[in-house]
């Protein structure tokens, strides 16, 4: 299939995985780790236009458009409730995992993991081999000290205490992006600008 410009495939499940909504049997995940995503993103009416949400308004255009053109069904994890279950989907598709963190940590994204949508297919498709557990591998597992609230004690995540962190001034997660995430070696390897990482701060914040 033909990944909508400045998505990545990230995962692909079918019936044989999990049970997928009626009439699907096979969904492809989406993800924002394409080179191109923060120009064409940036560029897009929603990031532009002042209102709110840019990102999930772009991201049900972009892939509501491709799945129309292959003749697919659209699904967006901001869709609800009821919500569809994104992290299970993830997780059924052999390419996430649960972190020590509690957070969902894909095989090539690490903890900058996220998911924009997914297309769903009444044919059934190959599914990516399922991957190892990248955490199994990682000795340090500097993602259980990276927070400086200790907002992940226990893999129990503290909404609350991280919110509350990032409401004081110049706070570095705020402006840089969640020491956490970005402590994961797997993490590190791309090469996000901090325009990027400080709106998905932001965004999460508000």
């Amino acid at each position: 299939m033909t990944e909508p410009r400045g998505l990545i495939i990230t995962g692909i499940l079918t019936q044989a995985h999990i049970k997928l909504p009626e009439g699907i049997n096979s969904l492809v995940l989406l993800s924002p780790y394409d080179p191109e995503f923060w120009d064409v993103f940036t560029a897009s009416s929603e990031f532009q236009d002042g209102k709110p949400h840019p990102m999930d308004r772009w991201s049900r255009r972009v892939i509501t458009q491709c799945s129309k053109q292959m003749g697919g069904t659209a699904f967006f994890p901001f869709d609800g409730p009821p919500f569809h279950p994104f992290q299970d989907w993830a997780k059924a598709s052999g390419q996430a995992f649960t972190s020590p963190i509690g957070l969902l940590v894909h095989s090539s994204a690490g903890l900058l993991i996220s998911y924009r949508g997914a297309i769903g297919f009444t044919e059934e498709m190959e599914a990516i081999s399922p991957a190892e557990n990248p955490c199994d591998s990682c000795n340090e597992k500097p993602c259980l000290n990276a927070c400086p609230v200790e907002a992940f004690s226990d893999g129990v995540y503290n909404v609350t205490a991280c919110k509350t962190d990032l409401e004081k001034p110049h706070n570095h997660c705020l402006q840089t992006g969640c020491a956490a995430r970005l402590a994961c070696p797997i993490s590190q390897a791309f090469d996000y600008n901090p325009e990027r990482l400080s709106f998905h701060m932001q965004d999460f914040r508000s």
